[in-house]
């Protein structure tokens, strides 16, 4: 989720029901090394707790520094390991999923965080997936090494890294790595609606659901779990027009945060998820084509404008039966 679970981000998905949230990762070497630059993805406003701060590496006792360095600017509720990771630009640094592989590190990592940070009353939490590929699935082996090693709860992703985001997230796994451990486990991966958060809460043994990329299209989500959970069934649809005030109000946000600087460079960085949040739309090819070259507000303004025009129009000429 880096790049997107930025602190504007988060202000959205908090105010549609997150319970708690995690910054973008960030390497610990870039902590100790480049300070200013990386301070930016440590952000959060108060308003956001509780949140964790999640960091990769491979080094415990130099992520530990990060850790007290972050500490000393802003206090998180907790320090998130981030050992999930597929990417190849951060597996080849040995850092996020790498680590299943080699066990002694990956507890070597842990342990060297839990201890940097005894005292400081900020407690270490962790997320993994379930192995590195199918011949060599071993959450369970991980969260029994990090209970051990002080770790304090374990979000646990349902593929291996072989399969990236393809095929079917694990909760057989994922259940049973909660049925073994003592602290909580959090389990993430296809959760696409408040049915699916439902479902793993009444099937499996998992302390809490962890969403990540649904909250990308659909930051709603989390109130519709909410609402599932609360005993609703009827869950109201969220309407084009409400879509849309939510894709304006972000953009908004974006432009008037520190993040970015100037109002082209932040709608650049915005067009990823204004991609996203287009998905299924009416007329999706021309809106991700429009909107994958805006450079100002006033132009998502323009799109959005006639993009509910189109869909009042498909609504008003759809006969009631």
């Amino acid at each position: 989720m880096a790049g997107v679970t930025d602190v504007v981000f988060r202000q959205l998905c908090k105010e549609l029901g997150a319970d708690v949230m995690v910054t973008e990762f960030v390497s610990a070497e870039g902590i100790m090394q480049r300070d200013e630059y990386t301070r930016k993805y440590t952000d959060f406003s108060e308003e956001q707790r509780p949140v964790g701060i999640q960091l990769f590496g491979a080094d415990g006792p130099r992520m530990g520094e990060a850790a007290n360095k972050i500490i000393d600017w802003k206090q998180p509720d907790f320090i998130d390991i981030n050992f999930g990771c597929p990417v190849n630009k951060v597996v080849s640094k040995n850092g996020g999923s790498s680590l299943l592989k080699d066990c002694p590190v990956l507890a070597s990592v842990a342990s060297g965080v839990v201890k940097a940070l005894a005292g400081t009353g900020v407690p270490v939490t962790a997320k993994i997936r379930i192995g590195w590929d199918q011949e060599s699935i071993n959450a369970p082996e991980v969260c029994h090494i990090l209970q051990d090693c002080g770790v304090q709860a374990i979000a646990i992703h349902g593929r291996t890294r072989a399969q990236s985001y393809s095929g079917l997230a694990n909760w057989e796994v994922i259940d049973a790595c909660a049925r073994s451990v003592k602290i909580p486990v959090i389990g993430n991966g296809d959760i696409h609606c408040g049915d699916d958060v439902l479902l793993r809460k009444n099937a499996t043994a998992v302390s809490g659901v962890m969403i990540g990329r649904a909250a990308m299209q659909h930051p709603w989500i989390f109130r519709e779990a909410k609402q599932r959970l609360a005993g609703e069934t009827q869950i109201a649809p969220i309407t084009h027009d409400e879509r849309w005030e939510l894709i304006v109000r972000h953009c908004r946000l974006a432009i008037h945060s520190s993040r970015y600087g100037s109002e082209r460079h932040a709608m650049m960085a915005m067009r990823g998820r204004l991609l996203a949040y287009c998905k299924g739309f009416p007329g999706a090819k021309e809106l991700r084509q429009q909107l994958a070259k805006v450079e100002s507000c006033a132009q998502v303004e323009d799109i959005a404008a006639h993009s509910l025009t189109l869909v009042h129009q498909i609504e008003f000429e759809v006969p009631m039966v």
